[in-house]
């Protein structure tokens, strides 16, 4: 019976299957996944999980343990750096083996074993009409809380206003009484004033009605008005006229002088024309005098 003999000897020595099973567990983290018989890939799912544990535990001596057991330095390194968060919510199954099949020299079991990464959910891939109809639902729910916020704030001021009524007109109608009895108590306390005054009324009235059969003179004012008010409007009309003149006159003038400019070139091209007729015949003259 084999009691306390863990392991599979693969019908080797102790230092060529550990020699084995060092450089298989490189470069299964090295790579992720490796191709082997089934046998060996059992046996090698042992070792993975012993170097992953160590990897989890992550202090000095854990590295130290590791570094015993894989042969390069940059794959401790990268073991222990994603240990944590590819491994960290697991407690065990960090390996897979899958059958492949069988090999066609000596027709052994293959396998593949691969290491185990707890996969993230993925962020679904949003099309663009999709992030539009997103973006115009925010929209929309944002404008719906701004227009709550809005109506609960008119309401709570209509509610604050009308407490503030509701406190105040009490008092109002308290004073209003108070009020009517002092002018009634005004008009009992003078009564006497009150009488007097139809009896003074008709006097003022006559006296005013003399007064105005009293100014008959006095109308005479707003005819002299009148005259000066026509005076003024003539004023503007003489002063119109009178441009009017002064500038017939000045183009009269104007036009008077162009006359007689355009008459002097006039004249004074004549003579040039006759002077240039003349001119001939005064030549002719000197040549038969010479002769």
């Amino acid at each position: 019976m084999r009691h306390r003999k863990a392991g599979v000897k693969l019908n080797r020595t102790t230092s060529h299957r550990n020699a084995m099973f060092r450089n298989m567990v490189t470069s299964l983290f090295k790579y992720e996944r490796i191709r082997t018989t089934g046998a060996k890939a059992k046996e090698l799912r042992r070792w993975a999980d012993r170097l992953i544990t160590l990897a989890k535990r992550g202090d000095l001596h854990a590295r130290r343990q590791a570094l015993s057991i894989i042969r390069e330095k940059t794959v401790v390194y990268k073991l222990f750096k994603e240990a944590d968060e590819k491994y960290g919510n697991i407690s065990g199954g960090y390996t897979r083996i899958v059958k492949i099949g069988r090999r066609p020299g000596d027709a052994a079991p293959v396998s593949l074993i691969e290491l185990v990464t707890v996969e993230k959910p993925k962020k679904k891939k949003v099309t663009k009409k999709k992030a539009k109809v997103a973006v115009e639902k925010k929209k929309i729910e944002k404008d719906k809380s701004e227009a709550d916020k809005k109506e609960e704030k008119t309401e709570e001021t209509e509610k604050k206003t009308a407490a503030k009524k509701k406190d105040e007109k009490p008092e109002k109608k308290s004073k209003k009484p108070a009020a009517k009895k002092t002018v009634a108590e005004e008009k009992e306390s003078k009564p006497e004033k009150t009488k007097k005054k139809p009896a003074a009324k008709p006097a003022a009235k006559k006296a005013k009605a003399d007064k105005k059969e009293d100014k008959p003179v006095k109308e005479k004012k707003p005819a002299a008005k009148k005259e000066a008010a026509d005076k003024k409007e003539t004023k503007p009309e003489e002063k119109k006229k009178k441009t009017d003149t002064a500038k017939t006159e000045v183009t009269k003038e104007k036009k008077a002088k162009e006359k007689q400019a355009v008459e002097k070139k006039a004249k004074a091209v004549e003579k040039e024309d006759k002077d240039k007729k003349d001119e001939p015949k005064d030549k002719a003259k000197d040549t038969k005098e010479k002769k």
